[in-house]
């Protein structure tokens, strides 16, 4: 193995064992939260190394990007490409092609759009729907208090397989504001529970990224997006891919 390869296998097992000792904090089976590399600007070799040392699925932020690569990658059939950004309504058939899962949904515009597309595929992907806990108008999702009324309406799009809600908390240092972001999904996820119409599963929590997951785990979360930590600082700002992360500080922990 080589020092990249070595380096790749130690930050992945370092982050295993993190989530585990949240967990175990929480009192919830380690078994309950799905690390999700994210992969945004990564190179190829990269993410080969990072498939050889057992990564089957890999997280997106641009449609076009996610789509290249798994074009060039096609050879590793088992490998599961999510994308995790916002997506618009004219790139929904590059999606349609190779997303095995989306976690932004927040737009019937866009499940309208994407949905077409996967039926004329023939295929079906995982959804989550984005929500805006932080009330940052720089960030996309939906309010809270309108999620209930959009869930109602997804049954009317068969290839959305909807399995819960992802949220992006405020990038801070200071735990006090970045928690209550992480236990609004877990509420309003709580009262889908009660409130989904049938077909609508509210199983899942995506929330918590390099810098926050044990929090976000502490909370709830079933699914963490992990990037830096795992490949290291990316050559891009982060605001390219979050809109609203300001300052070196606060993107050094994604």
């Amino acid at each position: 193995m080589d020092a990249d390869a070595a380096s790749l296998a130690a930050n992945l097992q370092a982050i295993r064992a993190r989530i585990d000792a949240a967990c175990r904090a929480a009192g919830r089976d380690p078994g309950e939260v799905r690390l999700l590399p994210v992969s945004k600007t990564v190179a190829e070799a990269r993410l080969r190394q990072a498939y050889a040392l057992g990564v089957r699925e890999l997280g997106e932020n641009k449609v076009q990007e996610a789509m290249a690569k798994s074009e060039a990658m096609a050879d590793l059939e088992d490998l599961r490409w999510v994308l995790i950004g916002h997506l618009q309504t004219n790139k929904a058939k590059y999606a349609a092609r190779f997303a095995s899962e989306f976690q932004a949904l927040d737009s019937l515009r866009v499940a309208q759009a994407l949905d077409a597309r996967l039926q004329k595929l023939g295929r079906a992907i995982d959804v989550l729907v984005q929500v805006n806990t932080s009330g940052e108008a720089s960030k996309f999702g939906l309010p809270p208090e309108e999620v209930p009324a959009f869930v109602k309406q997804l049954p009317a799009f068969s290839s959305l397989r909807v399995r819960g809600l992802m949220t992006l908390a405020l990038f801070s240092d200071d735990e006090a504001r970045v928690r209550p972001c992480f236990v609004r999904l877990r509420e309003l996820r709580d009262r889908l529970r009660q409130e989904a119409p049938d077909g609508i599963a509210m199983d899942e929590l995506s929330m918590g990224m390099s810098g926050d997951f044990e929090l976000a785990i502490a909370e709830g979360s079933t699914t963490v997006r992990v990037g830096t930590a795992i490949f290291g600082r990316r050559p891009t700002p982060d605001d390219t891919y979050w809109p609203g992360a300001a300052g070196p500080a606060e993107n050094d922990t994604r």
